[in-house]
């Protein structure tokens, strides 16, 4: 995910107003902690459509009366995954040096150009890394993971990209990554970003893009 800001009580110059819903709406429709896989996200994007807020992303991280809703987009090419790792300097003290497989961020009122949360993942992925290839975009299930800070504030919805080409690389100067196939990326399990081991284990039983329908 996006490097949140650190944790402050008033909004700062650096500051943004990001998308949120309140967490007692979306309980109803996610009732788990975890990964949960599902097919359609159509159910929660008209409820977010509904219950949207945008407020400071600062007053947000540190209120779980809130969720930010955060597109978490994996690339796979090639039965291949692009592995992140955050640097020693990234903002985000709490997720510095994990590995990532989630491309993506917070959504701002500006991204929302469609109705659908795959078209704002869309728009997150192009902000996040560089590639030019031809991609296909398939939901693969929620994540909500209250074990720690950041997880109390954040509800991510997965999506699985399959690009037509291998040449992706991070625009973040924070981050570094490639692409390494599913055995290399497991050496990696222990230092993974909590949403990405839940994401990786249930991609390695299903199976890479050859296991999603376009």
């Amino acid at each position: 995910m996006q490097n949140p800001l650190p944790v402050q009580s008033t909004h700062q110059k650096q500051d943004e107003k990001i998308l949120v819903v309140p967490t007692q709406k979306l309980s109803h429709l996610i009732p788990f902690f975890g990964f949960q896989p599902i097919p359609s996200f159509d159910s929660f994007a008209a409820l977010i459509n509904q219950e949207k807020k945008f407020e400071w992303r600062s007053a947000m991280e540190e209120d779980p009366s809130y969720k930010q809703i955060i597109p978490y987009l994996i690339f796979s090419h090639n039965k291949k995954y692009f592995l992140m790792q955050r640097k020693d300097n990234a903002s985000e003290q709490r997720l510095k040096s994990k590995y990532s497989l989630g491309i993506g961020g917070h959504i701002r009122e500006e991204d929302i150009t469609g109705k659908s949360i795959a078209e704002w993942a869309q728009r997150e992925f192009h902000e996040e890394v560089i590639y030019n290839g031809s991609l296909t975009i398939h939901p693969i299930g929620i994540i909500n993971d209250e074990r720690n800070a950041v997880g109390k504030v954040h509800v991510g919805f997965a999506f699985l990209i399959c690009g037509s080409l291998p040449n992706i690389s991070v625009r973040s100067e924070l981050k570094h990554g490639e692409l390494l196939a599913s055995d290399a990326c497991e050496q990696f399990h222990p230092h993974m970003e909590t949403w990405s081991q839940l994401v990786f284990d249930y991609l390695k039983a299903k199976g890479s893009c050859h296991g999603h329908s376009s």
